[in-house]
């Protein structure tokens, strides 16, 4: 018996005309940046801009693939960072040359041995446990372990603080600190997805939102790990630095590895995208009932791609926390690194990958020239009042200015929200039929 196959419709060429026109009007920005503020700050400026479009690709698989509302890009940014300072700083002699990393090494594997008893705790049905009494040992036992393995490491790590300050780095190449970052990323992403990827979109958001906010508290007070509020720095580049070669020399290099990492990220997800895999993911976001009944493993799919994001955002998290050369705790905020990734995702449109790297850089040129253009405005209205009124200047404008920031993103994502609730590059979707 025939069968008829369904082929894809392939969409009429279209000359890209309106992505022509908006990547030139980000060039054009770019160049006004470049002479109105130098070279060393604007390169500066297209470097961070290209960390976060890292971050925004992480992103955009996440919810523009599948869905998937991710409010904690915070802690996965951290985590990056965090990995970026432990395996790239020199080791501390002071603490490696004592007594000190096995009496840490015993308390980690203590650690791991009650979470193992926990665990068996919780499959004591399986031996004919009721199940009341199973969840009762298994809590008793996980907060007197919970106690017993807190009271020893605090023990460790009190000697740790007084006797080296902390346990330092690794001294390994930066690119290692990177790949560690997303790994880390990623195994904390499928441990939360694991847990929380069943919940519906708003609970998921509530429940990333909540442990970014944990995984931030955690980093800034391990005094012993990340020296806390005290910070870390500096930081190696994975390129010659400053100091060798110049401000402006040594943020172009790094430029370029970036440039790199987002081009590969780019042709990656451009042919997963366009693959069967890619296609299936859209399905599930589409229809995730019917996609159920075609065989589709949902639940693996989903938690696939939320990992896949986390990664990405981890690696952006190293880049940025590496190129900044400093890792502070305390710096890592959810409107720097959560609500305006979001902002670039939307503006450029979910499920877009090249309208993702527009919006994360048209953003962060807003975000960022939003600031010395209200305080020239600022100050321009102040002079022509005090010549034409006698107003008194106000003591604060630099803090209005910087205030204007917020004003000016909340601007924009209202009108792209308002004419373009689909970003300005929207995703291109293939019909089969």
């Amino acid at each position: 018996m025939d069968t008829k196959r369904a082929d894809t419709v392939a969409a009429p060429g279209r000359f890209p005309l309106r992505e022509l026109l908006l990547f030139a009007a980000v060039l054009v920005a770019v160049l006004g940046v470049y002479a109105a503020m130098g070279p060393a700050y604007s390169t500066r400026m297209l470097v961070e801009a290209a960390c976060y479009a890292i971050l925004a690709l992480g992103l955009t698989i996440q919810w523009g693939y599948a869905g998937q509302f991710n409010a904690g890009v915070m802690g996965f940014v951290a985590l990056g960072g965090f990995c970026a300072m432990f395996f790239s700083i020199p080791v501390n002699e002071a603490f490696w040359g004592s007594e000190l990393p096995g009496e840490l090494g015993r308390v980690l594997l203590t650690m791991v041995a009650a979470a193992l008893v926990v665990f068996g705790a919780t499959r004591l049905d399986r031996l004919g446990v009721p199940k009341t009494l199973r969840t009762i040992i298994a809590v008793i036992l996980a907060v007197v372990l919970y106690l017993v393995v807190i009271n020893a490491l605090r023990g460790v790590t009190d000697q740790i603080e007084s006797r080296a300050g902390f346990i330092g780095g690794l001294g390994l190449p930066v690119g290692v600190g990177w790949i560690a970052g997303g790994a880390l990323a990623g195994g904390v992403g499928y441990f939360i997805g694991r847990v929380c990827l069943g919940l519906r979109s708003d609970y998921l958001a509530i429940a990333t939102l909540g442990i970014a906010e944990i995984i931030k508290a955690f980093l800034k007070n391990s005094d012993w790990l990340t020296r806390g509020t005290a910070t870390v720095s500096p930081l190696p580049w994975p390129v010659p630095g400053p100091a060798e070669v110049g401000f402006t020399l040594a943020r172009a290099l790094y430029l370029s590895v970036t440039a790199v990492m987002i081009a590969a990220i780019f042709f990656l997800l451009s042919r997963a995208y366009h693959a069967p895999w890619g296609r299936m993911i859209r399905a599930i976001r589409d229809n995730e009932i019917s996609a159920a009944a075609m065989g589709k493993d949902i639940n693996k799919r989903r938690l696939e791609i939320f990992v896949l994001g986390c990664i990405l955002m981890g690696i952006g998290g190293a880049a940025l926390g590496s190129f900044n050369s400093m890792f502070d705790p305390q710096g890592y905020l959810p409107l720097n690194h959560t609500f305006l990734v979001l902002v670039m995702v939307i503006l450029g449109g979910p499920g877009n990958n090249l309208g993702t790297i527009f919006g994360a850089v048209a953003v962060y040129i807003i975000w960022i020239m939003s600031e010395p253009l209200a305080l020239f405005l600022m100050e321009l209205a102040v002079t022509f009042g005090e010549g034409a009124f006698g107003w008194e200047a106000p003591t604060n404008l630099d803090s209005r200015a910087l205030q204007a920031r917020v004003f000016v993103i909340g601007l924009l994502i209202t009108l792209v929200l308002r004419y373009a609730p689909k970003g300005l590059l929207p995703e291109k979707v293939r019909h089969h039929g």
